[in-house]
């Protein structure tokens, strides 16, 4: 194994950074520290633009901090008047927008980066509150947030990819927000560290989803009821969400989907909170779209689903994209609701079926179709349960289970697959032997992908994972993982050698991936009433 470039060498070069920038903690009152801004930047991942604009920031910013607690707040801060800045002039671009292609690119952008701004601002204010009252956020609360932050310009970047078509937005000011909000996750990884991870408090959970969801009267319960044949307050879902948005009181909200096939797309506002969609099966209740890139959609805007508000729950029932395997990039679920919950559903697509986006997720026992990067994107993610089916794609093409997109080391993201099963759906069967599937492959430089105690079918490639391309780069620095999995393909001798993979035999390795830690699930699913197991 190269040592040098191995998850261990990582792993011993973010604790050296962890052990130097701790010890600013025991120095942080000393007269030389106090007012040299180079002494506190030169820890960060990017001390040049933290100098700078600690130097050129205006108000506080230019004077040294006194404390850590105050540097977190600092960097926070930083990365928030940048995103400003950039999300003001993403809005000045619309009208340079040279063509359709780059138009729709814009406005994910536009989204994106309102987005970004309002995870900073939340995690700035919740950090300022703490310093006049307990805390009303985690630490691991802040470093999601973060994570979604940055995770945000990434996928605005992604949207002109699409196209192959020039992004004209500032680069160089999107290139300083990354880099500011890349030091405050690794400032804030420091106080992450030396606490609990799974101390999480959801404002927003109430406790008694528990007894709603188990209750058999769900739908007398409901507030709202969508029925296709006019029996309901609604003939859409998109409708009902809609009007569920001007509620003035944030507690659980369910709507109730009656049976029938619902062709529209839909969009979950992150304003929109703890919405719980209820169908009437997987089989009954049908949410569907057929948008692509190559029907002129970004990746992000094809979605059928778009999911954006914390807390969202959606039981029994399918969200679909019906787009094909010609389209390429056609997303039947997209979500960047933190502590979601999907429970007993259906995600059905070809390319990018589901688009595991950013923030805390939860699925369990759910039946996933695809092909090529069936499970994408940069969300702290946990599939317990669930059954993921590979479908055949286009000639030429392998299968892809997952396309993990963590992007920097200090992020806290991943996708665990947990008590599951990899199948080959009946169209490939016949053609199974034909057909190259995968595990997984490298979106991004940190992409992060642990497969545990999962049944893999005889479709799994007998190397597992597959490189992006033919890029060998990410290989030292991705983490891709295996962990008791059984079944035909579940042999790890012929596995890939890169340094970034591990067949891990300690239970307490693969334990950092289960829902208690990931997604702190401990803390928030009971509340849910979604049955889910806290460990291995």
């Amino acid at each position: 194994m190269n040592v040098q470039g191995s998850p261990l060498a990582m792993e011993i070069k973010t604790l050296i950074f962890f052990i130097s920038l701790t010890s600013i903690l025991s120095m942080a009152f000393s007269r030389s520290t106090r007012s040299n801004i180079t002494w506190w930047c030169s820890n960060t991942p990017h001390p040049e633009p933290c100098r700078y604009f600690m130097s050129h920031g205006h108000g506080a910013h230019r004077f040294a901090p006194k404390h850590m607690t105050q540097f977190r707040k600092i960097m926070v801060r930083l990365a928030l008047d940048q995103a400003i800045i950039a999300g003001k002039n993403t809005k000045g671009f619309g009208h340079s927008c040279e063509n359709w292609k780059q138009k729709a690119a814009w406005r994910d952008c536009l989204k994106l980066f309102d987005d970004t701004i309002h995870q900073l601002n939340r995690t700035l204010r919740d950090l300022e509150s703490s310093s006049r009252k307990k805390m009303s956020c985690s630490d691991f609360d802040a470093q999601t947030w973060l994570s979604t932050a940055l995770t945000n310009i990434r996928t605005c970047e992604s949207g002109f990819m699409d196209f192959n078509v020039s992004d004209s937005l500032t680069p160089s000011t999107s290139n300083n927000i990354s880099q500011m909000i890349s030091n405050s996750l690794a400032v804030n990884g420091i106080f992450l560290r030396r606490k609990n991870l799974t101390e999480v408090l959801p404002r927003w959970l109430s406790r008694l989803d528990k007894r709603l969801l188990l209750s058999s009267t769900t739908k007398a319960r409901a507030h709202l009821v969508v029925a296709k044949d006019g029996f309901g307050n609604f003939r859409t879902v998109q409708a009902a969400l809609n009007a569920a948005a001007k509620r003035k009181r944030t507690t659980r909200f369910i709507i109730y989907v009656k049976r029938g096939v619902y062709r529209e797309n839909i969009e979950v506002s992150t304003t929109n909170l703890n919405i719980m969609l209820i169908g009437e099966g997987m089989k009954r209740t049908i949410i569907t779209g057929s948008r692509s890139v190559g029907s002129g959609y970004t990746t992000y805007s094809s979605a059928t689903a778009g999911i954006d508000g914390p807390g969202f729950m959606a039981l029994d029932m399918t969200f679909s994209n019906t787009a094909g395997p010609s389209k390429g990039q056609a997303v039947a679920l997209r979500s960047a609701s933190d502590l979601s919950v999907f429970y007993r559903c259906a995600i059905q697509g070809y390319q990018d079926t589901l688009m595991v986006h950013s923030q805390r997720q939860f699925y369990r026992e759910c039946y996933i179709y695809g092909t090529v990067d069936i499970i994408f994107g940069n969300a702290a993610v946990v599939l317990q349960n669930c059954s993921i089916f590979a479908r055949r794609p286009l000639k030429g093409q392998a299968n892809m289970i997952t396309a993990q997109g963590r992007n920097d080391p200090y992020q806290n993201t991943g996708i665990a697959i947990h008590n599951s099963r990899i199948l080959a759906s009946n169209d490939l069967k016949p053609v199974v032997g034909t057909v190259k599937t995968y595990l997984g492959r490298p979106w991004q430089q940190y992409s992060r992908t642990v497969v545990l105690k999962t049944y893999l079918d005889i479709l799994v490639s007998p190397s597992g994972w597959s490189k992006w391309g033919n890029s060998d780069f990410e290989l030292n620095t991705l983490y891709y993982g295996e962990y008791k999995n059984y079944g035909p393909s579940s042999s790890t001798k012929w596995r890939v050698k890169w340094p970034g993979f591990h067949v891990i035999t300690s239970p307490s390795v693969a334990s950092r991936f289960t829902a208690n830690s990931l997604i702190a699930g401990g803390s928030w699913l009971p509340a849910t009433g979604v049955p889910f197991t806290a460990g291995l």
